[in-house]
């Protein structure tokens, strides 16, 4: 299922012509832009054409969200569609929905409060890509998450790996590639919660915060898109919160027993 002919997409805006349809995915978070300030999203958001194969598979999954369904139903394939277009619809809209949490918050995460890219005190998330840091490489959390929302974009913007003309098929790493930015974008979650979530019940967010990150949960479980070991901090966090916020998030008690003692050792993930 794709979009429709080249050039029914809509290009024009206030800003310039727009980089890519597949960046045109509204959100399909619930409530998500009455909480944050959706002028602080690292990238300018995009709406589908209306009439496109992939508006209406984005109006599908928004029908399922809004109409109460259980979380773990929602993420589920309809029939007759394919894997590769119901993940792609997902990793943009997750993209959209983490940008905009990240750029409301990130006045509160900045160089002298979050020096080090991390989830706690055992997890480090170092920074690789294919050009400027070719290895693994230590970044403030403003500097990582100003990579990764580059990178994602660079991604999704590049025809070979997020095609949008007719009869084009997706390529062969196209899952693969998938994987690796809901990797990252989970580290997010990871980041925001652990660091900032003062932040998050201040605004007001607790309740739509959690609930777009079960949506992303349960997604990336119905399609094994995510190492388990990378649950490991929010597992935690959830088990040790006895009486608050994350531990509202009680599906993560499933993979508890991916969870394994550190011995205050200190996790670094460079991937």
């Amino acid at each position: 299922m794709r979009p429709g002919a080249p050039g029914v997409w809509n290009y024009g805006s206030d800003n310039g012509p727009l980089p890519s349809p597949w960046l045109a995915l509204p959100t399909m978070a619930l409530c998500l832009k009455q909480v944050f300030n959706k002028d602080k999203t690292f990238r300018p958001r995009k709406k589908f054409e209306p009439g496109t194969q992939r508006f209406e598979l984005y109006k599908k999954a928004q029908a399922s969200l809004k109409s109460g369904l259980d979380l773990k139903a929602v993420v589920q394939l309809p029939p007759g569609e394919s894997i590769n277009d119901w993940i792609a619809v997902h990793v943009v809209d997750f993209f959209n929905r983490i940008n905009l949490i990240y750029g409301t918050m990130s006045e509160y995460c900045t160089e002298r409060s979050c020096p080090i890219m991390s989830g706690g005190l055992k997890y480090e998330y170092r920074w690789q890509d294919d050009s400027k840091y070719k290895k693994p490489t230590k970044l403030s959390a403003p500097q990582y998450m100003c990579m990764l929302m580059d990178w994602i974009e660079m991604l999704i913007n590049n025809e070979d790996i997020f095609p949008t003309r007719i009869g084009v098929p997706f390529p062969k790493q196209f899952q693969q590639v998938c994987t690796k930015i809901l990797t990252r974008l989970f580290r997010v979650f990871v980041h925001v919660y652990i660091h900032h979530f003062d932040s998050i019940i201040n605004m007001g967010a607790e309740a739509h915060v959690n609930t777009c990150y079960k949506h992303f949960y349960y997604f990336i479980r119905e399609f094994s898109l995510i190492d388990h070991r990378e649950l490991e901090p929010l597992v935690r966090m959830a088990l040790a919160w006895g009486g608050g916020g994350v531990q509202n998030l009680s599906m993560l008690e499933d993979d508890r027993e991916y969870t394994q003692d550190q011995k205050g050792m200190r996790r670094v993930n460079n991937t």
